[in-house]
């Protein structure tokens, strides 16, 4: 354990040193036991509040796999198929068109559940840079819309167009938020209920959920970063550690109704890390069974065709890597960029947030930061640093 969290405060005190990122958490763990866990840094910056360990972050997309693996839950119930049509659960996208150069045209097939949880849907997100839809997103900053309910929300996206045909591209969207929205309607339970009683309280994980109660508000690690999640960029803006109006956009008071399924989560880098544990077996630290085995194969399966990769946003590219029901799934280590093993799978957040599952080496690692709209590889310098340290 020694040898690879040195290495990890090695990398982690590099970014802070500069003032690249306030502060960075980690926890890693392999075969159940712990092997690296730490901090670096301060909780804004000034140095005056070291990062603590049980440090609470907004996790941004880190929400949509535990969201995602909800979706599984109900599908091994029968509550809900992966072939199911959205319009089932949410009629509005009945009437939801495509636009193909300039005009609207019908779907040329619904858009299902399968595609919602693939990012497959025709959907998008307000950042997407050279897409029409995404700058319609935009006119509304609806991405950062915390004035409607999930069910309001998902109505909105039904009124705007798709970005392409359901199931012809993989584009990275408010999928996951709708999918939210159809796990409501499916289980007729609000969506931070359903997540505590299903996956929450059997997991333990009492640091998470979508509100900081107020005893727990000290240790909500301040927002920092861009105001906006910005792609277009030609050449990258100063990496500042500028202070942002977290509850804006991201409320964490409890009773607020913005639920959201592609952001809105709130958590601590151990508790997220049983999470990421279960995904390992998915089975409770207890030995109860949340994914069943069948199904734990089919979740972590990738289900894009060699045609629809490598996997891109904007300018970034995923290579090597497919997607699977819950995230990105490594396919080709040929096409690897950072050091990593085959049926690696896992998913980050847009504040610096990351998390991996390692079927191969039975290990996870969680890393925590909070500086929003990152660009610096340090996540992907943490994870290497395991895998150049760590001994079978």
């Amino acid at each position: 354990m020694k040898k690879v969290n040195k290495r990890l405060q090695a990398v982690a005190d590099g970014y802070t040193d500069q003032k690249l990122y306030a502060g960075i958490g980690w926890h890693v763990e392999k075969g159940g036991k712990r092997i690296a866990s730490g901090t670096s840094g301060s909780t804004d910056g000034t140095g005056k509040t070291p990062l603590g360990s049980d440090a609470i972050y907004r996790i941004y997309s880190m929400t949509k796999p535990v969201v995602s693996v909800m979706a599984l839950i109900l599908i091994q119930r029968g509550q809900l198929r992966l072939s199911d049509f959205v319009m089932q659960y949410i009629p509005s996208f009945a009437a939801t068109q495509v636009l193909v150069e300039g005009r609207k045209v019908a779907p040329a097939r619904p858009m299902t559940v399968e595609d919602l949880l693939t990012h497959r849907s025709g959907l998008s997100y307000d950042f997407v840079p050279n897409c029409p839809v995404a700058a319609q997103y935009s006119e509304i900053d609806l991405i950062n819309r915390v004035d409607q309910s999930l069910a309001e929300f998902a109505d909105t996206i039904a009124g705007y167009p798709l970005a392409f045909h359901p199931g012809s591209q993989w584009g990275y969207s408010v999928s996951t938020d709708v999918l939210a929205r159809v796990l409501e309607v499916a289980s007729g339970q609000p969506l931070d209920q359903l997540l505590e009683e299903n996956i929450f309280a059997p997991l333990e994980m009492g640091d998470t959920g979508y509100y900081v109660p107020v005893h727990k508000q000290a240790r909500l690690v301040p927002l920092l970063g861009f105001e906006k999640i910005d792609l277009s960029h030609t050449v990258l803006p100063a990496h500042e550690l500028r202070l942002l109006d977290g509850e804006a956009i991201y409320p964490s008071r409890p009773g607020h109704d913005a639920l959201r399924g592609g952001l809105g989560l709130f958590s601590t880098c151990v508790d997220y890390c049983k999470f990421a544990s279960m995904l390992l077996t998915g089975r409770t630290p207890d030995g109860k069974t949340l994914i069943a085995p069948a199904m734990h194969r089919l979740m972590v399966a990738n289900r894009i065709p060699e045609s629809q990769m490598p996997l891109r946003l904007g300018p970034m590219a995923f290579p090597g890597y497919g997607f699977c029901l819950i995230g990105r799934v490594m396919q080709d280590l040929g096409q690897a960029m950072s050091l990593t093993v085959p049926g690696e799978f896992g998913w980050e957040g847009a504040a610096g947030t990351y998390f991996w599952v390692d079927p191969e080496n039975q290990m996870v690692g969680v890393i925590m930061s909070q500086f929003l709209s990152t660009y610096l590889p340090m996540r992907d310098d943490m994870r290497a640093a395991v895998y150049a340290t760590f001994q079978r």
